[in-house]
Parts: C-alpha cells; structure tokens; sequence
C-alpha cells in the first residue's frame, strides 16, 4: 500500500489526486495540507480517517519549511505530491527530497525559483522527483523510451488560452472573468491566468530544463488549441514522437502516484473524426512567453523575481486592480529594476522572492 501525502488538497491537482487515490485499492492518503480552505481540508480528512493534518500556507506568503517538515515526519508518506501554488511550494519540496522521500511534483514553482537548489538536494540524498505537469509528464515517458543522445529537442504544447489570435491591443480591455474561462482545460484561477498570458508555458520551459538538463534553445513551444498531445520529442533522424491523452489531470496524477510501476487504468480515446492542429505562439501579443525565457538563460535569482512579480501582478489583475496586460508589463519591470545574484540558498532565492513581491505591489499600487 503506498502511503501518500498532498500539499494543497483543497485545490484543483489535490481535488484530482484525492479521486485517484479513493479508486486505487493500492494507494491510501496519509496526510493533508492546504492554504486558507482549513474546512475542506478538514472535510477530506475526515471522510478519509486522515490524521496527520496542516494548515500550511497563508496570505501567499512563502511557509516555514519546518511546519511541512513536521507533517511529513508524522505522516510517513511513501510519496508527497506537492500541488501547492507558487513559491510556496519550493521549501516542502526541498523538505521531502531532504528526507528522501518521493516528490510527485505538480508545483513547477519549485524549479523555477530553486532549481539548483533542488537538483543539488536530489543529488545528495538520490530521492527521485516525478513531474505532474500533463506536459513534462509526457516529456518524462518519451524520453524514457529514448537514448539521450538522440534527443535532438523537446517540444512543449501549450493550448493558446482563451485570448489565442487576438492582437495586444485587443487583450487590454479583457476582464478576469474572460481570462478564467480555459477553452479545454480545469484549473484553479492562477495557473488559469497563467494559461492565458503564456507565462505557464514560459516556466514550464524552465521546469524542462531542470527537470532534463535541456538547454534553453532545445526546448521550444507550438501552440496546439486540442489540448490532445502534451509534448514531443525531436530526435536526430527527423522525427517527431508525440505522448497524446485526454485533457484530465488524473492521467499524469495517476502516473507519478504509482511511479515506477504502471498508472491506474482510465478511458480509452476514440480516434475517430480527431483533428490535430499546431501553430507557432505569439510572443508579441504574450510577452510572458519571452520574458520566462530570457529569465532562465539569465538564471541566478531572475527566474525567482520572474516568478515573484507574476504571482502579485496576477492576483492584482484577479482583483481587478490592473488590466491583463499589466501583468506582462509588471513581470518586465520587476526582472529590470530587482538586482539579481546567485540562487545557491534558500535564503537567497526567498530574498529576491521578497523584494520582487515588493517592487510589483508597489506598481500595482501605482496602477
């Protein structure tokens, strides 16, 4: 029975995985913790006989490391996945891999902001990481599969958002209601948001490259509205291998969870009357995408303030106190005006978290 700890349980990845675990006769859920929705954590746990429980994020702020240390040591988890949102997932995943334990990770935060950190960590205590994104998921089962050295690239898919063909111009009057209707996917406001102006994709590009020692430049992007294929790989000969599913997170939950042996069964697709389309994103209109690349080549702390700005400038624009492409606009100011050093501790990945939260809050305010 693989025993299973959740990081942010009240939220759309935990919700998911919850679901999975229950129709699993292999795996049981251990422990519990969540942001502010203290009573539907508290409703998970109970309805699971869950014991081990912790109200761990609050105000969007960064968590102690020790309180999520203390739930892992009292829950004895074979495997944590970590579904919190933001940097705040980045201390608990360094507190699981620490430990040795497992990390199914849906937080891409972690690497964002602690990249270095986090493969330093892995590299001392060998625990293995597991990605949940639905794209570096595939990426993980393709290259699997593959000799490195004939991976030519990775091919990351991102399905345009709702906003996919409007000019910059046309994007300056959209509301938080339209930026929060997915065409294809079900997701919690942020990473919805973040869907819209490109910047998921933009850390999901530096998610790869931690996650698959890729450079930047074997990495890239197309635009694929279905939603069906997650990610392809190039390989030296020409061709192209494609990982294809359904639009639903149980999938890549499903098979992190029961990593490294075979995931819980789910539908089959119909083939059928299936129409495939790609096309090339439009980095003038979603800046986002851009600027997340130019902060992982820069690296240091600028994927951190990248990060930073973009968690603030999104939750003003939710609030309605700056227009979507403020966001972008507050992303650049941050990543241009917050000095920039090395990322080789925590405390210093926090620091540059800390004063680009600053910088953004005061231009939102400014707004």
């Amino acid at each position: 029975m693989k025993r299973v700890l959740i990081l942010g349980s009240t939220g759309s990845i935990g919700v998911q995985a919850l679901d999975v675990i229950d129709g699993a006769e292999d795996m049981e859920c251990v422990g519990l913790a969540c942001g502010t929705r203290v009573a539907d954590m508290e409703r998970q746990a109970a309805a699971r006989g869950v014991t081990s429980t912790a109200a761990a994020v609050g105000g969007g702020t960064v968590p102690h490391t020790a309180d999520l240390g203390d739930l892992m040591d009292a829950s004895a988890p074979d495997i944590v996945l970590n579904a919190l949102v933001g940097a705040a997932g980045l201390p608990p995943t360094l507190a699981a891999l620490e430990r040795g334990i497992p990390v199914a990770l849906a937080n891409k935060e972690s690497l964002v902001a602690g990249g270095d950190l986090v493969a330093a960590v892995r590299a001392r205590t060998g625990a293995s990481l597991v990605p949940v994104d639905s794209e570096h998921s595939a990426l993980f089962q393709l290259m699997g599969g593959v000799p490195r050295e004939r991976v030519a690239r990775a091919i990351l898919t991102a399905s345009g958002g709702p906003f996919r063909g409007r000019s910059a111009g046309e994007l300056e009057g959209v509301t938080a209601a339209d930026a929060l209707a997915h065409p294809t996917w079900d997701m919690g406001a942020k990473i919805t948001i973040d869907s819209a102006t490109l910047m998921n994709k933009g850390l999901e590009v530096i998610e790869a490259h931690h996650l698959f020692a890729l450079p930047y430049d074997e990495v890239e992007v197309v635009v694929h509205p279905q939603s069906m294929i997650h990610a392809m790989i190039r390989l030296d000969d020409g061709s192209i291998l494609s990982h294809m599913g359904p639009p639903d997170m149980r999938v890549p939950i499903g098979h992190a969870l029961r990593w490294p042996g075979p995931p819980p069964e789910r539908a089959q697709m119909d083939l059928a009357g299936m129409s495939l389309g790609f096309e090339e994103p439009d980095t003038s209109a979603f800046p986002c995408l851009r600027l997340a690349r130019q902060a992982g080549e820069a690296g240091g702390t600028a994927p951190a303030i990248l990060n930073a700005a973009n968690e603030v400038a999104v939750s003003a624009f939710l609030e309605g106190r700056i227009g979507f492409m403020d966001i972008p606009r507050g992303v650049e100011h941050a990543l241009g005006t917050v000095e920039r050093g090395g990322a080789d501790t925590l405390d210093e990945v926090l620091a540059a978290d800390a004063a680009a939260r600053a910088v953004t809050i005061a231009m939102a305010g400014a707004a």
